[in-house]
């Protein structure tokens, strides 16, 4: 192989070409994000998810001194029966989950599988040509929507195979609130202080607080919350600004949902990453370019990672890496990450914990004692990438951000995910449910007709975890290209804009960016539930299933010439559902573990 191209590159996929092809909503992704990151080429666009269609999409990347790379994105085994964005959704339990706080399954309305495998089938051609640069010998990827849909319910899917059963009642319920005169808003605070004072000044039952206070904690790990209806009635009987009064005084916030097409409006096109070198000199060939280094453990196979992550966002992006071969260094707080004890549990392990930590080496560190943070440095030193999500401001405070690091490993990848990127003046909190709400999310995953709500599943925090580790993979291709450090942005609100993509861009032509009523509603059979694909869904309404077992309903709809699945309800199920034989194993503590989203040749 050529030596890959380092003159003139300032993206990382500058002078590359690429073409791509499969169904639109993955082939529309995959082609964005190779043009944002330097690549020139076009999508061939077909008809998405029908029967007659293979749904198998591919990309190939040539130039810039790289072997050609290629990847193959498909929805699924086309014997799984599983041929779009609705059947993927319905069987990988992504509907089970996002319908628990209506109590039964319910479709997104926004092409989540699609979207996660676009980002996924670009990360492994940047694996591919980083390995390359490094004397590997990946020239192949292949992806799917069914592994991006298991990939997106691990932590769902790992607690539903704990030991110990769930920690909060898993029961219908949740926000959004809405005030007294028609403001649907969510509510966020880390402080059970400060929700017991919010809700007393709105003078809320006592009872009814405390009792709201658990399902208001867990609802990220539940995806439900089911409130005392005392806090609803209360926000009901107060202004929008009473609200508003009521959160800045006692320390949370609240946030009102925005329509999509305020946030067309104001979008400025930026991509959902972005890339700045941290040095100015040229670096000279570094240890982690070892004679066949790559060629074993995946193409990050003697890169370390360091990560400094809380809850998920950069946890996933991290676990990412580490399965792309990574040595993954996780920093922790003296005494361990307090989340490993979230129940419930996989011998004494949280589940939830092991679906994004499991395989990392842990050190612990005080990040506000001086001597602990020259320890990070020092192993900052020696790091090919350190990832965090800190709070804003937080790492310059204490002299770990990107210029602090670059002088000691100038060559460092410096990956910062946050909640908003510094893009949005007067920001609520960075956590997924207020970006989903500020952004538009809330309206266009439930199709008209339906209340807008943010989905109760960490939608934002998965995808930004991927994001986060696409955009680490840009970082460090960009490295291999210039021998440059490189300071790495992320956030939830690129991946919000990600999701949005299609619903802002009708937005912005003036035409009803959601999806019409009724849209990826499962229909009822006699045992359970099915989800016909997006193109059947109408045909297959004009047949009475009701009194039929799923599986002789979706045999019915397919002598019609319909194609549909059944609706995974229990996640655990999975473990046994032939749709996804062999892919889902338990590891060492007993987790339920999901199959790796891609594999390499």
């Amino acid at each position: 192989m050529a030596s890959p191209a380092t003159t003139q590159t300032v993206r990382p996929l500058d002078t590359l070409r690429f073409d791509t092809s499969g169904p639109p909503q993955i082939a529309s992704v995959v082609a964005d994000h190779l043009r944002l990151l330097g690549a020139q080429g076009e999508a061939s666009t077909g008809t998405p998810g029908t029967t007659g269609t293979p749904g198998t999409g591919g990309t190939t990347l040539v130039g810039g001194g790289f072997d050609p790379a290629h990847a193959t994105a498909t929805w699924a085994d086309p014997a799984s029966g599983l041929a779009d964005e609705a059947t993927v959704q319905a069987a990988t339990g992504i509907m089970a989950v996002h319908g628990r706080r209506d109590g039964s399954p319910r479709g997104l309305a926004v092409d989540y599988a699609a979207t996660a495998t676009g980002v996924l089938a670009v990360q492994g051609l940047l694996a591919a040509l980083v390995g390359q640069a490094r004397g590997g010998s990946a020239r192949a990827v292949t992806t799917g929507a069914d592994r991006a849909g298991l990939l997106a319910v691990s932590q769902y899917l790992a607690a539903a195979g704990a030991d110990e059963g769930e920690a909060a009642e898993l029961a219908p319920g949740g926000p959004p609130f809405t005030s007294a005169d028609g403001v649907l808003f969510e509510l966020e605070t880390l402080d059970p202080g400060a929700w017991a004072a919010f809700w007393k000044a709105l003078e809320a039952p006592a009872e009814a607080l405390r009792a709201g206070w658990r399902p208001f904690q867990f609802r990220y790990a539940t995806a439900c919350a089911p409130f005392p209806a005392a806090l609803h009635l209360t926000a009901r009987s107060h202004t929008w600004e009473r609200i508003r009064r009521a959160a800045a005084a006692y320390g949370t916030e609240v946030c009102a949902l925005r329509p999509l097409a305020e946030r067309a409006a104001e979008h400025e096109g930026a991509a959902p990453w972005s890339l700045v070198p941290t040095a100015t000199g040229r670096l000279t060939a570094r240890s982690h370019r070892l004679p066949g280094a790559a060629h074993s453990g995946g193409p990050l196979a003697g890169l370390t990672v360091l990560e400094a992550g809380r809850r998920i966002q950069a946890p996933l992006a991290a676990h990412l890496l580490g399965l792309l071969g990574a040595d993954v260094i996780r920093i922790e707080p003296p005494g361990g990450d307090p989340l490993r004890g979230m129940p419930p549990a996989c011998s004494g392990i949280s589940a939830r914990w092991l679906a994004l930590n499991r395989g990392k080496r842990a050190v612990e560190i005080d990040i506000k004692r001086e001597a602990d943070r020259r320890r990070l440095r020092e192993l900052a030193a020696g790091a090919d990438v350190f990832l965090h999500n800190w709070a804003p401001g937080k790492a310059a405070e204490l002299g770990l951000d990107s210029e602090d690091l670059a002088r000691v490993n100038p060559a460092l990848v410096y990956a910062y995910t946050s909640g908003w990127a510094d893009r949005i003046g007067d920001a609520p909190m960075g956590t997924d449910f207020m970006v989903q709400a500020r952004t538009g999310v809330g309206e266009a995953v439930r199709p008209e007709g339906e209340t807008p709500a943010p989905s109760l599943m960490t939608l934002l925090d998965v995808l930004g975890g991927l994001i986060g580790a696409e955009a680490v993979l840009a970082g460090l291709l960009l490295r291999e290209r210039t021998g440059h450090g490189v300071r790495v942005d992320s956030s939830l609100l690129g991946a919000a804009d990600t999701l949005t993509a299609p619903a802002l861009r009708r937005a912005a032509r003036g035409e009803n960016p959601r999806q019409p009523a009724g849209f990826r509603l499962p229909r009822p059979t006699a045992d359970g539930w099915l989800a016909p694909t997006d193109s059947d869904a109408r045909a297959a309404a004009a047949h009475d299933l009701s009194g039929l077992p799923t599986a002789e309903a979706v045999a019915r709809l397919h002598e019609h010439g319909l194609t549909a699945t059944a609706v995974t309800t229990e996640l655990s199920d999975l473990h046994h559902d032939p749709r996804f034989t062999g892919s889902i194993s338990r590891d060492a503590h007993g987790a339920p573990a999901v199959p790796d989203p891609w594999s390499f040749a």
